[in-house]
Protein backbone atom coordinates (compact mmCIF):
# COMPACT_ATOMS: atom_id res chain seq x y z
CA UNK A 1 0.00 0.00 0.00
CA UNK A 2 1.01 3.48 -1.01
CA UNK A 3 0.23 5.57 2.43
CA UNK A 4 -0.05 9.97 1.59
CA UNK A 5 -0.25 12.04 4.84
CA UNK A 6 -0.70 15.57 4.86
CA UNK A 7 1.62 17.09 1.59
CA UNK A 8 2.06 19.74 0.61
CA UNK A 9 4.20 21.78 -1.76
CA UNK A 10 4.62 25.08 -2.95
CA UNK A 11 7.00 26.64 -6.18
CA UNK A 12 8.95 29.56 -5.80
CA UNK A 13 6.55 31.21 -8.05
CA UNK A 14 4.12 31.34 -5.43
CA UNK A 15 1.93 28.14 -6.84
CA UNK A 16 0.42 26.83 -4.26
CA UNK A 17 0.51 23.05 -6.16
CA UNK A 18 -0.32 20.07 -3.09
CA UNK A 19 -2.64 21.39 0.29
CA UNK A 20 -2.40 18.93 2.95
CA UNK A 21 -3.21 16.00 0.22
CA UNK A 22 -3.76 12.53 2.38
CA UNK A 23 -4.42 9.03 0.41
CA UNK A 24 -4.42 5.91 0.68
CA UNK A 25 -3.88 3.66 -2.61
CA UNK A 26 -4.20 0.04 -2.30
CA UNK A 27 -2.93 -2.37 -4.55
CA UNK A 28 -4.81 -2.14 -8.24
CA UNK A 29 -5.72 0.63 -10.53
CA UNK A 30 -6.51 4.17 -8.78
CA UNK A 31 -7.51 6.73 -10.42
CA UNK A 32 -7.03 10.45 -9.51
CA UNK A 33 -9.30 12.55 -11.31
CA UNK A 34 -8.81 16.88 -11.59
CA UNK A 35 -8.70 19.33 -13.87
CA UNK A 36 -5.50 20.88 -15.50
CA UNK A 37 -3.15 22.58 -12.92
CA UNK A 38 -4.81 20.64 -10.29
CA UNK A 39 -1.56 19.78 -9.20
CA UNK A 40 -2.11 15.74 -10.42
CA UNK A 41 1.29 15.82 -11.52
CA UNK A 42 3.11 17.66 -8.78
CA UNK A 43 1.63 14.75 -6.60
CA UNK A 44 2.98 12.21 -9.27
CA UNK A 45 6.53 13.89 -9.56
CA UNK A 46 6.38 13.85 -5.65
CA UNK A 47 5.70 10.61 -5.06
CA UNK A 48 8.28 8.98 -8.18
CA UNK A 49 10.80 10.74 -6.02
CA UNK A 50 11.37 13.88 -9.04
CA UNK A 51 11.31 16.77 -6.09
CA UNK A 52 10.56 17.25 -2.49
CA UNK A 53 8.00 18.17 -0.21
CA UNK A 54 7.34 21.19 2.19
CA UNK A 55 5.30 19.01 4.42
CA UNK A 56 4.21 15.54 5.11
CA UNK A 57 5.28 11.99 4.46
CA UNK A 58 5.02 9.03 1.66
CA UNK A 59 5.51 5.86 2.56
CA UNK A 60 5.32 2.54 0.53
CA UNK A 61 4.98 -0.90 1.91
CA UNK A 62 7.45 0.46 4.86
CA UNK A 63 9.51 2.43 3.05
CA UNK A 64 10.25 6.04 3.72
CA UNK A 65 10.36 7.49 0.20
CA UNK A 66 11.75 11.13 1.44
CA UNK A 67 14.52 9.19 3.58
CA UNK A 68 15.15 6.48 0.94
CA UNK A 69 14.30 7.72 -2.50
CA UNK A 70 16.81 5.27 -3.95
CA UNK A 71 15.05 2.22 -2.59
CA UNK A 72 11.62 3.59 -3.70
CA UNK A 73 12.97 4.10 -7.29
CA UNK A 74 14.29 0.10 -7.20
CA UNK A 75 10.64 -0.42 -6.95
CA UNK A 76 9.30 1.90 -9.13
CA UNK A 77 7.41 2.83 -12.46
CA UNK A 78 6.80 6.30 -13.79
CA UNK A 79 5.41 7.15 -17.28
CA UNK A 80 5.59 11.38 -17.62
CA UNK A 81 2.82 13.21 -18.99
CA UNK A 82 6.22 13.71 -21.79
CA UNK A 83 9.21 12.22 -21.87
CA UNK A 84 11.77 12.53 -24.55
CA UNK A 85 13.34 9.98 -26.69
CA UNK A 86 17.06 9.51 -29.09
CA UNK A 87 16.16 10.77 -32.61
CA UNK A 88 17.64 8.30 -34.14
CA UNK A 89 17.38 5.06 -32.50
CA UNK A 90 15.38 2.18 -32.29
CA UNK A 91 12.62 1.01 -30.10
CA UNK A 92 15.14 -2.17 -29.19
CA UNK A 93 17.91 -0.48 -28.08
CA UNK A 94 16.88 2.49 -26.23
CA UNK A 95 14.90 -0.08 -24.12
CA UNK A 96 17.80 -1.97 -23.62
CA UNK A 97 19.55 0.66 -22.70
CA UNK A 98 17.31 1.47 -20.63
CA UNK A 99 17.21 -2.07 -19.23
CA UNK A 100 21.13 -1.62 -18.08
CA UNK A 101 20.20 2.22 -16.25
CA UNK A 102 17.73 0.23 -14.20
CA UNK A 103 20.46 -2.50 -13.13
CA UNK A 104 19.70 -5.01 -15.35
CA UNK A 105 23.35 -5.79 -15.96
CA UNK A 106 22.88 -9.71 -17.73
CA UNK A 107 22.93 -9.57 -21.15
CA UNK A 108 20.53 -12.95 -21.33
CA UNK A 109 18.04 -11.42 -18.86
CA UNK A 110 18.16 -8.15 -20.39
CA UNK A 111 17.15 -9.60 -24.11
CA UNK A 112 14.25 -11.59 -22.35
CA UNK A 113 13.24 -9.05 -20.29
CA UNK A 114 13.51 -6.20 -23.64
CA UNK A 115 12.20 -8.90 -26.08
CA UNK A 116 9.02 -9.60 -23.28
CA UNK A 117 7.58 -6.03 -22.83
CA UNK A 118 8.07 -5.17 -26.52
CA UNK A 119 5.82 -8.14 -27.00
CA UNK A 120 3.67 -7.19 -24.18
CA UNK A 121 2.96 -4.06 -25.45
CA UNK A 122 2.28 -5.22 -29.10
CA UNK A 123 5.42 -3.12 -30.11
CA UNK A 124 7.87 -6.37 -31.28
CA UNK A 125 7.09 -6.01 -34.86
CA UNK A 126 8.41 -2.49 -34.77
CA UNK A 127 11.25 -3.07 -32.32
CA UNK A 128 14.30 -1.80 -35.32
CA UNK A 129 12.12 1.38 -36.03
CA UNK A 130 12.87 4.39 -34.48
CA UNK A 131 10.68 5.52 -31.50
CA UNK A 132 11.14 9.19 -32.61
CA UNK A 133 9.14 8.01 -35.95
CA UNK A 134 5.95 5.92 -33.24
CA UNK A 135 2.69 7.29 -34.02
CA UNK A 136 1.44 8.84 -30.32
CA UNK A 137 -0.68 5.73 -29.49
CA UNK A 138 2.85 3.50 -29.49
CA UNK A 139 5.19 6.29 -27.98
CA UNK A 140 3.08 5.65 -25.01
CA UNK A 141 3.25 1.56 -24.75
CA UNK A 142 6.54 2.41 -25.53
CA UNK A 143 5.98 4.82 -22.59
CA UNK A 144 4.41 1.66 -20.21
CA UNK A 145 7.35 -0.87 -21.59
CA UNK A 146 10.07 1.30 -19.81
CA UNK A 147 8.20 1.79 -17.05
CA UNK A 148 7.60 -2.23 -16.04
CA UNK A 149 11.59 -2.76 -16.80
CA UNK A 150 12.40 -4.67 -13.23
CA UNK A 151 8.81 -5.76 -12.34
CA UNK A 152 8.16 -2.78 -10.49
CA UNK A 153 5.72 -2.92 -7.45
CA UNK A 154 4.35 1.01 -7.50
CA UNK A 155 3.50 2.10 -11.13
CA UNK A 156 2.71 5.48 -11.84
CA UNK A 157 1.30 6.60 -15.30
CA UNK A 158 0.21 10.91 -15.82
CA UNK A 159 -1.68 11.59 -18.14
CA UNK A 160 -1.88 8.51 -20.67
CA UNK A 161 -4.46 8.72 -22.69
CA UNK A 162 -4.21 12.27 -23.50
CA UNK A 163 -4.05 12.94 -27.49
CA UNK A 164 -5.08 8.96 -28.26
CA UNK A 165 -7.38 8.33 -31.19
CA UNK A 166 -10.42 5.94 -29.52
CA UNK A 167 -8.62 2.75 -31.13
CA UNK A 168 -5.19 3.42 -29.60
CA UNK A 169 -6.93 4.62 -26.36
CA UNK A 170 -8.47 1.45 -25.97
CA UNK A 171 -5.19 -0.54 -26.59
CA UNK A 172 -3.74 1.22 -24.13
CA UNK A 173 -6.54 0.66 -21.89
CA UNK A 174 -6.47 -3.10 -22.13
CA UNK A 175 -2.56 -2.72 -21.78
CA UNK A 176 -2.94 -1.31 -18.04
CA UNK A 177 -6.01 -3.64 -17.57
CA UNK A 178 -3.27 -6.63 -18.12
CA UNK A 179 -0.78 -5.51 -15.44
CA UNK A 180 -3.33 -7.28 -13.24
CA UNK A 181 -4.03 -6.47 -9.11
CA UNK A 182 -0.83 -7.27 -7.65
CA UNK A 183 0.82 -3.46 -8.20
CA UNK A 184 0.00 -0.30 -7.10
CA UNK A 185 -1.38 1.25 -10.40
CA UNK A 186 -1.70 5.18 -10.17
CA UNK A 187 -3.85 6.73 -13.13
CA UNK A 188 -3.78 10.59 -12.90
CA UNK A 189 -5.87 11.50 -15.43
CA UNK A 190 -8.71 14.73 -16.34
CA UNK A 191 -10.66 12.34 -18.45
CA UNK A 192 -13.42 10.59 -16.64
CA UNK A 193 -13.95 7.46 -19.14
CA UNK A 194 -10.22 6.64 -18.00
CA UNK A 195 -11.10 6.55 -14.36
CA UNK A 196 -14.78 4.81 -15.19
CA UNK A 197 -13.31 2.06 -17.29
CA UNK A 198 -10.34 0.85 -15.27
CA UNK A 199 -10.05 2.06 -11.37
CA UNK A 200 -12.05 0.51 -8.56
CA UNK A 201 -10.94 2.82 -6.53
CA UNK A 202 -10.35 7.10 -7.15
CA UNK A 203 -9.95 10.57 -5.81
CA UNK A 204 -10.57 13.86 -7.14
CA UNK A 205 -7.90 16.62 -6.88
CA UNK A 206 -8.55 20.36 -7.57
CA UNK A 207 -6.72 23.20 -6.52
CA UNK A 208 -4.29 20.87 -4.87
CA UNK A 209 -6.63 19.48 -2.66
CA UNK A 210 -8.24 15.99 -2.41
CA UNK A 211 -12.01 16.87 -2.64
CA UNK A 212 -13.66 13.27 -2.79
CA UNK A 213 -12.21 9.52 -2.84
CA UNK A 214 -14.44 6.34 -2.74
CA UNK A 215 -15.61 3.85 -5.19
CA UNK A 216 -16.49 4.71 -8.68
CA UNK A 217 -20.01 2.76 -8.60
CA UNK A 218 -20.99 4.19 -5.02
CA UNK A 219 -20.30 7.60 -5.64
CA UNK A 220 -22.08 7.53 -8.35
CA UNK A 221 -24.93 5.46 -6.51
CA UNK A 222 -25.20 8.37 -4.26
CA UNK A 223 -26.32 11.07 -6.88
CA UNK A 224 -29.39 8.29 -8.51
CA UNK A 225 -32.64 10.52 -8.27
CA UNK A 226 -30.45 13.88 -8.12
CA UNK A 227 -29.43 14.36 -12.04
CA UNK A 228 -32.18 15.90 -14.26
CA UNK A 229 -31.80 16.25 -18.10
CA UNK A 230 -33.31 18.73 -20.69
CA UNK A 231 -32.33 18.84 -24.48
CA UNK A 232 -32.03 22.88 -25.30
CA UNK A 233 -31.07 25.81 -27.28
CA UNK A 234 -28.24 27.66 -26.46
CA UNK A 235 -30.35 30.70 -24.88
CA UNK A 236 -32.47 28.52 -22.99
CA UNK A 237 -29.22 27.23 -21.47
CA UNK A 238 -28.05 30.88 -20.46
CA UNK A 239 -31.27 31.25 -18.57
CA UNK A 240 -31.50 27.75 -17.21
CA UNK A 241 -27.63 28.62 -15.46
CA UNK A 242 -28.86 31.35 -13.94
CA UNK A 243 -31.96 29.88 -11.65
CA UNK A 244 -30.32 25.66 -11.21
CA UNK A 245 -26.95 24.26 -10.31
CA UNK A 246 -25.94 23.31 -13.67
CA UNK A 247 -23.13 20.66 -13.31
CA UNK A 248 -22.64 19.20 -17.24
CA UNK A 249 -23.47 21.08 -20.59
CA UNK A 250 -22.48 19.20 -24.05
CA UNK A 251 -23.51 18.77 -27.09
CA UNK A 252 -24.66 15.62 -28.62
CA UNK A 253 -25.75 15.63 -32.40
CA UNK A 254 -26.09 19.81 -32.99
CA UNK A 255 -27.96 19.71 -29.90
CA UNK A 256 -27.54 21.34 -26.08
CA UNK A 257 -27.44 18.50 -23.04
CA UNK A 258 -27.57 20.00 -19.97
CA UNK A 259 -27.68 18.55 -16.42
CA UNK A 260 -28.32 20.20 -13.59
CA UNK A 261 -28.36 18.54 -9.69
CA UNK A 262 -31.46 18.71 -7.64
CA UNK A 263 -34.10 17.07 -4.98
CA UNK A 264 -36.42 17.17 -7.74
CA UNK A 265 -37.39 17.96 -11.16
CA UNK A 266 -36.99 21.27 -12.64
CA UNK A 267 -40.15 21.67 -14.99
CA UNK A 268 -39.36 20.05 -18.23
CA UNK A 269 -36.62 18.14 -17.16
CA UNK A 270 -36.53 14.19 -17.43
CA UNK A 271 -34.66 12.28 -14.69
CA UNK A 272 -31.47 10.20 -15.86
CA UNK A 273 -29.04 7.85 -13.88
CA UNK A 274 -26.06 9.65 -12.85
CA UNK A 275 -22.09 9.00 -14.40
CA UNK A 276 -18.82 9.41 -12.73
CA UNK A 277 -18.97 12.70 -15.22
CA UNK A 278 -21.84 13.92 -12.75
CA UNK A 279 -19.92 13.04 -9.72
CA UNK A 280 -17.09 14.60 -10.99
CA UNK A 281 -18.86 18.23 -12.16
CA UNK A 282 -20.35 18.24 -8.91
CA UNK A 283 -17.46 18.22 -6.85
CA UNK A 284 -16.09 20.36 -9.04
CA UNK A 285 -19.03 22.52 -9.34
CA UNK A 286 -19.43 22.32 -5.54
CA UNK A 287 -15.30 23.05 -4.58
CA UNK A 288 -15.75 26.44 -6.64
CA UNK A 289 -18.91 27.80 -5.28
CA UNK A 290 -17.06 27.93 -1.90
CA UNK A 291 -14.08 29.38 -2.91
Amino acid sequence: MLKIEGLSKTYDNGVHALNNVTLDIPKGMFGLLGPNGAGKSSLMRTISTLQDADAGTITFDGIDVFSNPQELRQRLGYLPQDFGVYPRISAYDLLDHMAILKGIDNKGERKEAVDGLLAHTNLYQHKSKAVSGFSGGMRQRFGIAQALLGDPDLLVVDEPTAGLDPEERNRFHNLLVSLGQEKVIILSTHIVDDVSELCPNMAVLASGQILLEGNPIELTNKLNGQIWRKTVSQQEALEIEQNFTVISKRLFAGQTIIHVIADSAPEGFETTPANLEDVYFSTLNSHRSAA
